[in-house]
């Protein structure tokens, strides 16, 4: 069975995490390097369904 993981990311975390990936694709270009891994996971994370929900704390 394959295994899901979710990230629970604000918006400045995901811009981050596109911007760190765009930046570590325009290198492997430039260093002439196979980019298909980080395609992939661009990909993934640009087309990624957005959901709302509240994280609540509760101490024991």
């Amino acid at each position: 069975m394959k295994q899901k993981y979710y990230l629970a990311l604000n918006a400045q975390e995901l811009r981050l995490m596109i911007e760190s990936l765009n930046q570590l694709r325009n290198k492997l270009i430039a260093d002439s390097k196979y980019t298909d891994a980080v395609d992939e996971v661009l990909l993934k994370i640009i087309g990624a369904k957005r959901k709302k929900f509240k994280v609540i704390f509760k101490e024991a």
